[in-house]
């Protein structure tokens, strides 16, 4: 039941941030056609897979055969997930592939969208 309660929150915001994220990127090419559209894409894309890897990391802690010991793993997991989106932002931002205030903008709406979900849950709970 939880489980599947959680699925379902992740799949909402998932379509949420597709009807945010692509209309807001088609904007922004008024503004900056080159970099910013996808540079708001590549935010809101880094941000959904970082959820769904929360979303596991959650999962493993929730099963009680891998319970022992998980503490551990979920910190160190959730370090290198966040070491990975910053070396996958460096070298993208190195290259001037992306604008850092269209990625941080793409992960803005994420976190809101997630706010906002977990906000509407509560209050349904």
């Amino acid at each position: 039941m939880q489980r599947e309660w959680n699925v379902k929150m992740i799949k909402r915001i998932n379509r949420q941030a597709i009807f945010v994220l692509i209309p807001l990127s088609l904007l922004s090419a008024l503004i900056e056609w080159k970099k910013l559209p996808l540079s708001i894409l590549i935010g809101g894309a880094l941000a959904l897979v970082n959820l769904k890897g929360l979303h596991w990391e959650v999962l493993g802690l929730t099963n009680p055969e891998a319970a022992r010991g998980a503490m551990g793993n979920l910190l160190f997991f959730s370090m290198f997930r966040l070491l990975i989106i910053f070396i996958i932002l460096t070298v993208l931002l190195s290259f001037r592939l992306i604008n850092i205030f269209g990625a941080l903008t793409g992960l803005t709406v994420v976190f809101i969208l997630i706010m906002k979900e977990g906000l509407a849950e509560a209050r349904r709970l």
